[in-house]
């Protein structure tokens, strides 16, 4: 291969996906929507982690960018991870309504401003508080650019709001949207083509509504449960076919067996049953357990 040759191939590399270790983290860098899409076609063998409301792991709080940042510095993953409103309806990281379980502060989120918001401090998984901060919506988005996926899953923002947000921004190459219902899906579709979503498909009855909508099938990944059963194979049959990966979340069912080698064995299962997305708590421990 002469010089020529092989400098078009590292171009056509760079720009198609990039998935490289760049200052201590482990970033995936999409040039375009295509290419994005492209990316996350289903294929054989193909393993992603998702790290749920980012990580629990190491003492970090989740919903942070410090998680985030602590969970590439060992794997490159994508991000779900949860916005809610404010009192002045700044769309902030917090995944419960109320302030206690993940902050030092007491009271529901929408009772207080972004700028009030900005003295709490965040606790760990075990409730310690940390020296983190709650972030925004906007921050993550802007910090996720060129390094991660983001996955919006959908709490008391408006369809509209989270739609503007991600115009505002241009975030289609690296922002997805968790949807619930036919109805949403196409509500994101008709604001943009682009849009990529994670879809909940969790049985015959809901499958059945999305081949009845005419939506399409290259815009997506399924979020089809959080157990391995039987019944996933004729969805992971199905959905491989059209070239779309499946996803199981174990956050609330394997993340929770006490032992970690038992955990490690469910998370291998989980890829080995047919899924190419596995959701958790402890994405760091699921990269070192799978090959």
């Amino acid at each position: 291969m002469n010089i020529r040759s092989i400098s078009i191939l590292i171009a056509f590399s760079t720009v198609l996906v990039c998935q490289v270790v760049a200052q201590g983290f482990h970033v995936q860098s999409y040039q375009s929507v295509t290419h994005m899409h492209q990316a996350f076609k289903y294929a054989p063998g193909k393993k992603i982690i998702s790290g749920h409301r980012g990580t629990v792991e190491e003492g970090m709080p989740e919903n942070s960018i410090p998680a985030f940042e602590a969970v590439l510095q060992h794997t490159s993953a994508i991000f779900e991870i949860d916005p809610r409103l404010t009192k002045d309806s700044v769309p902030v990281m917090i995944h419960d309504a109320s302030l206690e379980r993940t902050t030092d502060g007491h009271g529901k989120v929408s009772d207080y401003t972004w700028k009030e918001l900005q003295k709490l401090r965040l606790k760990d998984h075990q409730g310690n508080v940390t020296n983190y901060r709650i972030n925004s919506l906007d921050e993550v988005i802007q910090w996720a650019k060129g390094k991660t996926i983001l996955n919006l899953d959908k709490k008391d923002l408006p369809l509209e709001m989270t739609a503007a947000i991600i115009k505002k921004h241009n975030a289609y190459r690296w922002v997805w949207v968790t949807v619930h219902s036919v109805e949403q899906a196409k509500f994101y579709l008709d604001q943009h083509k682009d849009q990529y979503m994670s879809v909940h498909i969790k049985d015959q009855e809901a499958l059945n509504k999305f081949i009845a909508s005419g939506l399409p099938y290259d815009r997506m990944i399924v979020y089809i449960g959080s157990e391995i059963k039987d019944a996933n194979q004729k969805m992971y049959d199905f959905f491989h076919a059209k070239g779309v990966m499946c996803m199981i979340s174990s956050a609330p069912t394997y993340d929770k067996l006490e032992a970690k080698s038992l955990r490690a064995a469910k998370y291998r299962e989980v890829f080995e049953s047919g899924a190419s997305i596995l959701e958790s708590d402890l994405p760091i421990e699921v990269s070192q357990a799978i090959p």
